[in-house]
């Protein structure tokens, strides 16, 4: 799609690079290079949570450099909904300004049924949200927010063409080595290599990820071409039996961006995306309100995604070596958090490292990474859950269950409800509790 690629173009031509061809020595000396604080890291996976990590951290004077495999920076999918809990962590980044500029502030949830449109419920967002919890809620293309990460990290700290193939934990230091040749040492290896990690692979064992029974049809429409919806500036659930359809703008409003979500029993592909039909998207969504198929329709194409998942883990880290985002909790798109939590994993890591105890003058990083683990592993876990659980909400047939799912919307009794979201956009990752004195116990 031509305007997603317009888009990923802003991000390739923000990346800061070393190169991709630099080879071993090139590699080592960038890693080593100007050393500003006690730990070095080296974070493997340049997408939008290793790069808020590699901002966070050096922010917080801990040297980094990001090591992504492919060519150029970009983000696979489209839209992204970046929550008051995530948008205080990349305001803390400096990057307030260009969210304004190309993320959309919606005014509300609205969330709808299939048939009819009749709202089930409809969560004040904007002002409200904002003057609640101290920061806005953006909907935002994908390659809008890793373009406006990417032009915050300075240069010769993003490292293109760099493909894990291993890693050694040597005690007192890890050492990752690449495709290319290239190999580095660092006090901390973070793998933010996403749901197929090699880091996660290389810690614990290989594990295939779960396909979930969904599969999801993106796509992008220019927003002039549904000026006769008179679409709301709000994001759109709607809801149906055995299927919902997301749609929200993105890109300053030039673009609309639609996810519908389909149930399947299996994914045969060879991979995880592909081109799909609109034919086909638009047959999946018949006798659906008109105002959904003529959002299909108005697309010139789009990309269906089998969407997988893993069971939550009982640990992130071992020695010193630790996972952010979905390598180590990939998570459902049914509660709008998987980008929010890995950005929450970058600022949290951050802190904790920024608090490293030392044991005779020398960090001790497994120590900062057990705690990062406990701060983030229960609330992680908590929401991978719930979206999870609200796949099956999301696609009650039409029936009894629909109509009392219907009544506790009504009664804003469900996790969309603007009170019971709170626990989510009110936190605070860039803070870690102190731990307990143990002299005092």
């Amino acid at each position: 799609m031509a305007a997603h690629d317009a888009g990923r173009d802003a991000a390739h031509d923000a990346r800061r690079d070393a190169g991709p061809d630099a080879g071993p020595d090139a590699a080592r000396d960038a890693a080593g290079a100007g050393r500003a604080g006690p730990i070095s890291a080296g974070i493997v996976g340049g997408g939008i949570g290793g790069l808020t990590a590699a901002l966070s951290l050096l922010r917080r004077g801990i040297e980094v450099h990001v090591y992504e495999q492919a060519q150029a920076l970009g983000e696979v999918g489209a839209g992204v909904q970046v929550s008051p809990n995530a948008a205080r962590v990349l305001h803390g980044l400096g990057l307030a300004d260009e969210l304004a500029r190309t993320g959309v502030k919606p005014v509300a949830w609205h969330q709808r049924r299939w048939d009819d449109g009749r709202t089930l419920l409809r969560s004040p967002l904007a002002e409200p949200l904002e003057a609640t919890f101290g920061f806005p809620h953006y909907q935002m293309h994908r390659a809008d927010l890793l373009a406006a990460l990417a032009g915050e990290v300075p240069a010769g700290r993003v490292h293109l063409g760099h493909r894990l193939t291993g890693l050694t934990d040597h005690g007192d230091r890890v050492e990752a080595r690449f495709a290319n040749g290239a190999s580095v040492e660092v006090d901390l290896l973070v793998g933010a290599d996403g749901i197929r990690s090699l880091v996660r692979e290389e810690l614990f064992g290989p594990e295939h990820p779960r396909f979930t029974g969904c599969a999801a049809y993106r796509g992008l429409v220019p927003a002039e071409r549904l000026n006769a919806l008179g679409l709301e500036v709000t994001s759109q659930v709607w809801m149906g039996p055995g299927r919902h359809f997301v749609h929200y703008f993105v890109s300053g409003g030039r673009l609309v961006n639609f996810v519908a979500v389909i149930e399947q029993s299996t994914w045969t592909r060879e991979s995880w995306t592909d081109r799909g039909s609109v034919a086909d998207a638009l047959a999946a969504f018949a006798g659906w309100h008109p105002q959904v198929r003529a959002i299909i329709e108005a697309v010139d194409e789009t990309f269906i995604w089998a969407l997988f998942d893993r069971a939550p883990l009982e640990r992130w880290s071992a020695g010193r070596v630790t996972l952010l985002g979905d390598a180590c909790h990939p998570m459902l798109p049914f509660m709008a958090q998987g980008a929010a939590q890995a950005i929450e994993d970058g600022a949290t890591l951050a802190a904790c490292l920024a608090a490293c105890p030392s044991v005779a003058g020398v960090p001790d990083v497994a120590a900062a990474l057990r705690r990062y683990e406990m701060a983030r592993i229960p609330r992680a876990s908590r929401l991978q859950s719930m979206s999870a659980t609200n796949k099956t909400r999301f696609h009650l047939p039409d029936g009894s269950e629909q109509r009392e799912r219907d009544a506790r919307m009504a009664a804003g009794a469900t996790d969309w409800s603007f009170d019971a979201v709170a626990w989510i956009y009110e936190h605070d990752a860039t803070v870690v509790q102190p731990e307990p004195d143990a002299t005092l116990a």
